[in-house]
């Protein structure tokens, strides 16, 4: 299927009273500073508030929660309709819970003057409070697709009455292994319904889902695929392996006054490196899914509010931090999917801002960054001056993404054994140690039975 794209040549510049909205919902933005709109909102709050489909394409923090939040909030508005328990009238579905909850937020701060429920449910929490709170009827259910299913499974909830869908950030839906689950759940809605899709990239399995969700949309892409926003200032510097901790903490010592996020790939190698940050004066806080919604809260918190400057994070947070003054992201690993390095600095340069994403290339991650820089259609700048540069990694062989992914796996691996072979040792020295100072019930036992 070909969708209609929109002309995006540059628009006189709009304000929010411009469009069609009710007066609680212009009071609700005016209250909060809302005054110009982004491309993507200028470009799909009057179709959306029409009941045209959506395709929008577009990265994180280009302002896609209020081009699909404003004009759903409005049209539900105009019917009235009371909510019926366990069944709310629009979904948004989104893959991690950090994003869900900032569009709960949003969605608060949207309707505030509007007699609307919002209600937002996730996994890692007890479900009693979210149970309750479908029980009592909602306007927009803000979701992650594994709550979700639960919750329908225990018949806590219906989708049998939404009219509204949004699936946002599809294509990391599909990073993180939810397509199975997005399909069961679009087959628990009424085939007739207002869908709004939107995806920072539009890869193939991504662009057969919207063509079986959308009806005669249109497709609105406010920059192009896989490309970076352009205020980013993009540098790679290369190093080995072992001096990836010293780098990083050479590099934030010498930007004390930035807000840094690190991503790293796996989730205890962000443990350990938090750990040699903080005995180096670095005050880290670290988000991944081996922490408790609480803790990954006050993580959150604590960045936003400034009372931490670096918070180390895996791939799970990437779509899920909306913080605005974010200086640097710095990619201690690089991911082998270029989509992913996209989601990551995406990070930084938000709401007009300028950013520094910094990439440390080992030479086997090399052969990542050629496949990033061919996606990205960008080539970036190596920065030599640091007291860790490798020129030998800098001229490692470029070889294909899977066989240098490969490598990397079975380098893991390797370390993984090495640390599991030395760890029965320390055991025996531990129950050496133990046995050499034996309790004096152990000393009558030796005497009864010499010969054990």
């Amino acid at each position: 299927m070909t969708f209609p794209q929109l002309n995006l040549e540059p628009m006189a510049t709009l304000n929010f009273s411009d469009f069609s909205l009710n007066n609680d919902l212009q009071k609700a933005l005016a209250d909060i500073g809302y005054k110009h709109p982004t491309p993507i909102q200028e470009q799909t709050i009057d179709l959306a508030l029409k009941g045209h489909d959506i395709l929008g394409i577009a990265q994180t923090g280009t302002g896609k929660t209020a081009a699909f939040c404003l004009p759903i909030i409005h049209n539900l508005n105009k019917t009235q309709i009371k909510t019926a328990p366990k069944s709310p009238r629009a979904l948004i579905l989104t893959p991690t819970r950090e994003l869900a909850i900032q569009i709960h937020d949003n969605l608060n701060s949207y309707g505030q003057f509007l007699n609307q429920k919002y209600t937002v449910i996730f996994g890692g929490v007890s479900q009693g409070k979210q149970v309750n709170q479908l029980r009592n009827g909602v306007d927009i259910l803000v979701a992650t697709p594994g709550r979700l299913l639960d919750l329908i499974n225990q018949k806590h909830l219906s989708l049998k009455a939404v009219e509204s869908f949004v699936l946002d950030e599809a294509d990391r839906m599909l990073d993180m292994g939810f397509m199975k689950e997005v399909e069961k759940i679009i087959k628990l809605m009424p085939k007739v319904r207002h869908n709004l899709f939107f995806s920072a990239t539009m890869p193939p399995k991504i662009q057969t889902l919207a063509n079986n969700i959308l009806y005669k949309p249109k497709k609105i892409e406010v920059t192009p695929q896989a490309t970076t926003v352009e205020k980013i200032q993009q540098t790679v510097m290369y190093v080995e392996k072992s001096n990836k901790v010293d780098l990083l903490i050479h590099l934030l010592k010498s930007n004390k006054k930035h807000k840094t996020l690190v991503f790293i790939s796996m989730k205890h190698m962000a443990n350990r490196v938090a750990t040699k940050l903080e005995a180096k004066g670095i005050a880290t806080a670290v988000i991944h899914g081996n922490k408790s919604q609480s803790a990954r809260q006050k993580a959150l918190q604590n960045f936003t509010r400034g009372d931490i400057r670096v918070m180390l994070a895996t791939d799970i947070a990437s779509r899920g931090i909306d913080i605005e003054d974010i200086t640097h992201v710095i990619n201690f690993e690089l991911s082998h999917m270029a989509e992913v390095y996209v989601h990551r600095i995406g990070r930084t340069a938000r709401a007009g801002t300028e950013g520094k994403a910094i990439s440390l290339v080992t030479g086997e991650e090399k052969s990542f960054l050629a496949h990033i820089e061919k996606t990205i259609r960008h080539k970036i700048a190596v920065d030599k001056e640091h007291p860790f540069h490798s020129e030998e990694a800098s001229q490692a062989p470029v070889m294909g993404v899977g066989k240098a992914k490969a490598s990397l796996e079975a380098q893991f691996k390797k370390a993984r054994r090495q640390h599991f072979r030395q760890k029965p040792k320390a055991n025996v020295k531990k129950a050496t140690t133990r046995t050499s100072r034996p309790s004096t019930k152990s000393k009558r036992t030796a005497k009864k039975r010499p010969n054990n």
